[in-house]
């Protein structure tokens, strides 16, 4: 492949935050949500990187090239034939860090779009599934990164191909009635310690009610808002991290004895609701939540990733 040529002038990305497994749905179904990241990038002579953060987690992240956002941005390069000599790139955060909302995948979606954004052709260089692989790789799973990308609901998996993992993803057109309450603390829970309390095996009855809860989940967000309750019930991988989230355990479990549909976004500790009510509905719910979480309205969001165009 030819080097790539750069555009001169800068490009502007945004990302959705996403939640992922939506219940019974682990490491596959994905929901974009209407909380926005967006990052400006611009390729610039002077060899090297000048890189800024504001917003969540900025006092902590990397301001090097180990930072994900430019990970990815460089694995973006890579990929269509060469780097810039360098890089000036300004980020505004505002996805919550460690919460299961996707702000890794906001970070690895948006640095491959905002480097095929400054190549010329650069959607020719990387269609959407080669970013969506890419990003996959980078994530270790493809349930946050296909939402944040293509927007609206995703079912997400991987396939093998000739000894190597490919990643996939559809899209579902997610009922207009269906709105989303999420419940966020304080509080952060690394995805790779969720991961480790997972056992290696569950009971054949739990594997059949996680199955059939799963499929049913696809027609409840697209067409059936008054099945998400049952749809959402997981048998999988929430009752096992309970240890390291108990507020946010409890919450759905008080939420889910209520007859709402409540699961844990992500690896935790966020709390999501997904539901078909009015105002009234909302602030009764938002009062279950107490003094431990900050309650939040989302929209759905129905676009993923764009570039921003002024």
């Amino acid at each position: 492949m030819a080097k790539p040529t750069f555009r001169a002038h800068p490009v502007q990305v945004q990302v959705p935050a996403s939640s992922a497994n939506l219940g019974p749905g682990f490491d596959s179904f994905g929901l974009a949500l209407g909380m926005y990241d967006r990052y400006v990038a611009q390729v610039t002579d002077e060899v090297g990187l000048d890189l800024d953060v504001a917003g969540e987690g900025a006092e902590t992240v990397r301001r090097d090239e180990k930072n994900l956002l430019i990970k990815a941005m460089y694995q973006g390069f890579d990929f269509m034939g060469g780097k810039p000599r360098g890089l000036s790139v300004r980020a505004l955060n505002v996805v919550p860090q460690g919460r299961g909302l996707g702000s890794s995948a906001s970070a690895i979606v948006g640095g491959l779009a905002l480097a095929r954004a400054l190549v010329l052709s650069g959607n020719e260089r990387m269609i959407d599934d080669e970013l969506l692989n890419l990003a996959s790789k980078m994530e270790g799973h493809p349930d946050n990164v296909a939402a944040a990308l293509f927007g609206g609901a995703t079912i997400a998996w991987q396939e093998d191909h000739h000894g190597s993992k490919v990643a996939r993803a559809v899209g579902i057109t997610v009922d207009s009635r269906i709105k989303v309450l999420a419940f966020i603390p304080t509080h952060s829970v690394a995805t790779s310690k969720a991961r480790k309390l997972l056992p290696e095996s569950i009971p054949h009855s739990d594997a059949v009610a996680n199955s059939t809860r799963s499929a049913l989940l696809g027609h409840a967000l697209s067409a059936r808002p008054d099945l998400l309750y049952v749809a959402t019930e997981d048998f999988l991988h929430q009752k096992y991290r309970q240890e390291v989230m108990p507020k946010s355990f409890a919450l759905v479990t008080k939420l889910r004895a209520a007859g709402v549909a409540a699961f844990i976004s992500g690896a935790g500790p966020t709390v999501l609701v997904l539901h078909a009510g009015d105002s009234a509905e909302v602030a009764e719910l938002s009062r279950a939540a107490g003094e431990n979480f900050d309650v939040q309205e989302l929209a759905v969001s129905a676009i993923g990733a764009s570039v921003i165009t002024s």
